[in-house]
């Protein structure tokens, strides 16, 4: 086993374990994680910033995931930063800047995106919904949300994606 998938499981362990964890014992221990990689690791520096957003700490949060996406923050991870950040932005009182994001992620084609990356297009339009309804936007909210749900009913799927796409056409959703 490599150094990196030793330390991958470390880390996928730990996370596992966060409901043990006072949030400063875990952010302490995700800490020393981290201190093994380069200080500017952008893997690391993520699961920084995800171990702050995860404890109540989304400031924290924010300026660790813009530092590992500034250091090429690539696959999965790079996805979850964005979601992450947006999330982190929306709730320190700035939807528009999560709605930037979030709808710049929404359009990066699927080619451009491997299977796990594209497994997460429902958070990216789940994130995107709340901070649409943040901003005042509510119908594009409910129609973003419910296209999202729609493929994952076992009835009523093309009823319910008109009525989203409806949702932005038409005044009363009809």
């Amino acid at each position: 086993m490599t150094n990196d998938q030793d330390w991958e499981q470390r880390v996928t362990a730990l996370w596992e374990s966060l409901d043990a964890h006072e949030p400063a014992d875990f952010r302490a221990r995700v800490a020393e994680l981290a201190a093994e990689r380069p200080a500017d690791d952008p893997a690391a520096l993520f699961e920084l910033g995800a171990a702050h957003d995860s404890t109540g700490e989304p400031e924290e949060a924010v300026r660790y995931y813009r530092r590992a996406l500034d250091q090429g923050l690539t696959g999965l991870r790079r996805r979850r930063a964005v979601i992450q950040l947006a999330s982190s932005l929306r709730n320190l009182g700035r939807p528009d800047r999560s709605v930037e994001l979030l709808t710049a992620e929404r359009a990066i084609p699927a080619d451009r995106l491997d299977a796990d990356e594209t497994a997460l297009a429902g958070a990216v339009d789940a994130f995107l919904a709340l901070a649409l309804a943040d901003t005042g936007r509510d119908r594009e909210a409910a129609s973003l949300a419910l296209g999202a749900l729609a493929p994952l009913l076992p009835r009523y799927n093309r009823s319910l994606a008109h009525y989203a796409r409806a949702l932005l056409t038409s005044p009363d959703g009809s």
